[in-house]
């Protein structure tokens, strides 16, 4: 049964303190989820100001829509993902905006629905798409990748320390019959890390469930290029606000708000610089913002959440 799409917005303040939505103008929200941030932004901006909103859950959609129904035509829904960010803009006429906000990551909607198969901890089938209509799930992960493979996914994308201990349970459990549910799986997991180490504070299958939901979404595959597309939409004094949930993501992230603050590649012993990469943005963050002890007393998944904040120059 789907929970009812709730987004209480993480580190709203300062998301607002930096997106300076009060500035008017056009308003990305490339991960609109309930639309929680977008109410917030959307209540700051000008009756002149615009905001659009990008998910690539249609339920998400759906939900922002019906929440956001009185701003009338300041507001505007799409489906897709925030990586196709350029074309999805430019098919409704824009190609230059004020400010953008990247939530990145699941969901609180998405983990707490069963049915959707994010989460170890209730009985569900093996899905984990963020779009339903995508084609992998993460069944087809568990049952059909080679065991060098599962191993390469949950190490790149889940820094899983057993991630080819995990992987060889992982295939001998799948001969005897498919992996077909999240209890399952998780399971299969808690078994193959020594037993010493599942007593941790975290779940033993956590990093396994993220690395194969990453996967599954391609969630890393190209944010890099993801954000240096967003940049690129940004008029001068534009802001772009990008919160991380985990130090994967958030290293893509500072990399390349470090190179959009400092392009040049010519050798540090070099006297003048002759690349003619000249800097397009400057970070506003220099250390990542993150949740208030009162966020995350209230909600324990806004431990990870960092956000950081540049502005086109």
């Amino acid at each position: 049964m789907s929970t009812a799409f709730q987004h209480i917005p993480v580190l709203l303040d300062e998301v607002l303190e930096y997106l300076e939505p009060g500035r008017g103008g056009t308003f990305v929200d490339g991960t609109l989820g309930g639309g929680g941030h977008a109410e917030a932004v959307l209540l700051r901006l000008p009756e002149s100001g615009r905001l659009i909103g990008i998910d690539r859950d249609w339920e998400a959609v759906h939900a922002a829509e019906n929440r956001l129904l009185a701003y009338g035509g300041r507001f505007t829904a799409l489906h897709g993902n925030f990586f196709n960010m350029q074309s999805l803009l430019s098919e409704i006429g824009v190609t230059q905006v004020n400010g953008i906000l990247l939530d990145l990551g699941v969901s609180s909607h998405q983990l707490d629905t069963p049915e959707r198969g994010f989460s170890y901890k209730t009985e569900a089938p093996l899905d984990m798409r963020m779009d339903a209509t995508a084609p992998l799930t993460a069944r087809e992960v568990v049952n059909t990748y080679s065991q060098d493979a599962l191993a390469h996914v949950l190490w790149d994308y889940g820094e899983e320390r057993f991630g080819r201990r995990i992987s060889e349970f992982i295939c001998r459990a799948r001969t005897q019959k498919p992996i077909e549910t999240t209890l399952e799986l998780a399971e299969i997991v808690r078994s193959a890390i020594p037993a010493k180490y599942r007593n941790e504070q975290q779940h033993p299958a956590r990093r396994t469930f993220q690395a194969i939901r990453i996967e599954v979404n391609g969630e890393l595959r190209e944010l890099d290029r993801a954000v240096e597309d967003a940049c690129d939409l940004l008029q001068k004094g534009g802001r772009l606000c990008i919160i991380t949930f985990h130090s994967l993501e958030d290293r893509i992230v500072k990399q390349a708000f470090r190179r959009f603050e400092h392009p040049c590649t010519c050798p540090p012993s070099a006297p003048i610089c002759i690349c003619g990469k000249e800097p397009k943005a400057k970070i506003l963050t220099k250390k990542p913002l993150t949740a208030s002890e009162e966020e995350t007393a209230e909600n324990s998944r806004l431990n990870c959440a960092k956000l950081r904040c540049m502005e086109k120059i």
